[in-house]
This record gives C-alpha cells, sequence and structure tokens, in this order.
C-alpha cells in the first residue's frame, strides 16, 4: 500500500518525501481534531477510579 501512494505522488525523491510528510502531518490533525474527540466518550479507560483505601503497598 505504501508503495503505491509513493508511486503516485508526483516528482523527484525529496518532493515525493516533502508530499508524504504533508499527507502524514494531514492524516494525524484530522484524527486529533475530529476523529478521536468522537470516538473518546465510547472509550472504556474513561471509567477509570482512583480509591485511597490506606492499604500498605
Amino acid at each position: 500500500m505504501y508503495g503505491l501512494i509513493w508511486r503516485a505522488l508526483p516528482g523527484p525523491w525529496a518532493v515525493k518525501l516533502l508530499l508524504s510528510l504533508l499527507l502524514i502531518a494531514a492524516v494525524v490533525y484530522l484524527l486529533m481534531e475530529y476523529v478521536f474527540p468522537v470516538v473518546a466518550p465510547y472509550m472504556p479507560f474513561n471509567e477509570a477510579t482512583v480509591t485511597e483505601d490506606g492499604g500498605g503497598a
């Protein structure tokens, strides 16, 4: 799959590298801004509780 994306990008090696870094940055931005906030309420680690029982370790 990555080879297909690499071959689809135009230009020489340096331009392909720059474009692929921009694509990665765009995907990370979209995930952080739109996908993860929508999914976060459904994740099981949001229900964690910490209690202080005074027990020894």
